[in-house]
């Protein structure tokens, strides 16, 4: 007989047996989702400890075999950093804003730091040497170079992601920030007492509840729907029916308007009209903080709580469809779900755990420079425009000069990054350039989409090149499914001195196929 184990010995053993840290919210997410039975003895949680090992032989044991049998045996696992958890790999400030596409911090590390291994054979970079990430994104190589003693400059076309870097890696009076972040929230709360949204959603969520504990119990629904035991589709539109009589009743008793009146902008069409006076309530007061880099801050936390605000069903953050303004069947959770009404309970928790974050990232920063520069990587000049931002870091930079690069370019034709954050484009007034992204995704993928990539990345590297030491490292994270790089290398006067191919394991996208990408280590040829 197996033994019978409580969600916190399974975690435990789990941990054990993986030799990885296993939560008992992991354990907790296993029994939610249908992935193991459990059973109740006096109203404690109990499952089978045979049942949890069959599982993780099945899922986790064989993957990387399975991975190596799609992609190759030249597939580097140490590579996956699968050891680590999700809290480590968006540690502190890593997880400040969502940003697609941006690479873990285990990584940067890997070939920032100065360990070698039977891999890694030399050290690239030593404390106090200054590297460039002319791709900057969300400034994930900024961070990491700042936990390493190494000074960094990044560039990104994106104001908003140069926001979203520098607010990571600046020092910030956190004293200040709690009490512009209470006053709003304070505002807000007296805000919500004139409108009806507040109560309209405390009586919504009590139906919700009701509803679907009798018609949607956890975890018995998604385990019989997987067993075949319902037929998901016809179940779930015929329970989407019921409840939106319910939805209907309830908007009309408590007056509440659900569309906006416009839909010219992203703003105007992906939020319901209670959800959008609160930001624009949020943002009013936000203008009236005297301190940029507190407002800076607070722009964030905003930014983050308009992203998870958007009306859209929970399994479509990430890819927008339509939005969504009524109940609905949610995939995702196996019940019915609702879109927001109210922004204060993710502004409360952004604006705490950004506090949260930025004390823990205080306790392992390194008194050096990082400065993300907006502009063209193709052209600007990365000294003038640093002197011009920080005088000493310019003239540290001049002096010294740039070692390499750490970086992860767009890849063709995948996204528009302006896109990906159209929100705060159009609620903060930032300057859109998404006429110079490189690669996006409204290009596509075709030849000629392929070419003028090429070219750019070529030219971003010729133009990097012109601030470099002499024996500089460049170390380059992309996709390479067109072959590409060893051309762009060639166009650069680069040549490709090694390869690190390695599995990206945690995708956030549907598709969770086995999926690998290359670092390129460039020299000059």
């Amino acid at each position: 007989m197996s033994q019978l184990l409580s969600i916190k010995e399974a975690s435990r053993w789990a941990s054990d047996y993986l030799k990885k840290q296993v939560t008992t919210s992991n354990i907790s997410y296993l029994i939610q989702y249908g992935r193991i039975e459990s059973r109740s003895d006096n109203g404690k949680t109990l499952i089978f400890q045979k049942d949890l090992k069959e599982y993780y032989e099945s899922y986790y044991q064989t993957k990387e075999n399975r991975w190596k049998n799609d992609l190759g045996d030249d597939l580097n696992w140490n590579l996956s950093f699968s050891e680590f958890t999700e809290a480590e790999t968006t540690k502190h400030v890593h997880r400040l804003h969502p940003y697609k596409g941006k690479f873990i911090p285990q990584l940067v590390e890997y070939f920032l730091d100065s360990h070698k291994d039977d891999f890694k054979k030399e050290i690239y970079f030593r404390p106090g040497d200054i590297i460039l990430d002319p791709f900057c994104g969300s400034g994930t190589a900024l961070v990491q170079a700042n936990e390493l003693g190494i000074h960094a400059i990044g560039v990104d076309i994106s104001s908003f992601n140069s926001l979203i870097s520098n607010v990571k890696i600046k020092k910030h009076n956190i004293p200040q920030i709690w009490d512009a972040l209470r006053n709003i929230s304070s505002g807000l709360r007296s805000f919500q007492i004139e409108k009806n949204n507040v109560s309209f959603e405390i009586e919504l969520l009590e139906r919700l509840k009701d509803f679907n504990q009798e018609y949607f119990p956890s975890p018995q629904f998604k385990r019989d729907v997987r067993n075949g035991k319902i037929n998901e589709q016809e179940y779930t539109s015929q329970k989407e029916i019921e409840f939106l009589k319910i939805f209907n009743a309830l908007v009309d008793e408590y007056r509440i308007d659900i569309l906006q009146k416009e839909s010219d902008n992203f703003i105007d069409k992906w939020y319901i009209q209670p959800v959008r006076e609160e930001i624009d309530f949020v943002f009013e007061q936000l203008k009236r903080i005297e301190n940029n880099l507190v407002k800076e801050v607070l722009t964030i936390i905003l930014s983050r709580t308009v992203r998870s605000c958007r009306a859209t069903t929970h399994s479509d953050l990430a890819s927008l469809k339509e939005p969504v303004t009524k109940t609905y069947y949610c995939r995702k959770h196996g019940k019915i779900c609702k879109p927001l009404f109210s922004i204060y309970s993710w502004w409360e928790r952004y604006g705490k755990d950004t506090i949260k974050r930025l004390e823990q990232f205080n306790k392992v920063r390194t008194d050096t420079f990082q400065r993300c520069l907006t502009g063209d990587s193709r052209t600007i000049n990365i000294f003038a425009e640093l002197t011009y931002k920080n005088p000493n870091f310019g003239k540290l930079a001049e002096k010294q000069k740039i070692k390499g690069i750490f970086s992860s370019p767009p890849y063709v034709g995948l996204i528009d990054y302006h896109e990906q954050h159209a929100y705060s484009y159009d609620l903060f007034g930032f300057e859109r350039q998404d006429q110079l992204e490189i690669g996006p995704l409204s290009k596509g993928q075709g030849k000629d989409a392929q070419e003028t990539y090429s070219k750019g990345i070529a030219e971003v590297l010729l133009n990097s090149k012109k601030y470099f030491q002499k024996d500089y490292d460049v170390f380059l994270v992309a996709n390479d499914k067109y072959n590409l790089y060893p051309k762009i290398a060639d166009l650069a006067s680069m040549k490709i001195v090694n390869q690190y191919k390695r599995p990206v394991l945690n995708r956030v996208e549907r598709d969770r196929s086995a999926y690998s990408e290359i670092i390129f280590h460039l020299k000059e040829k």
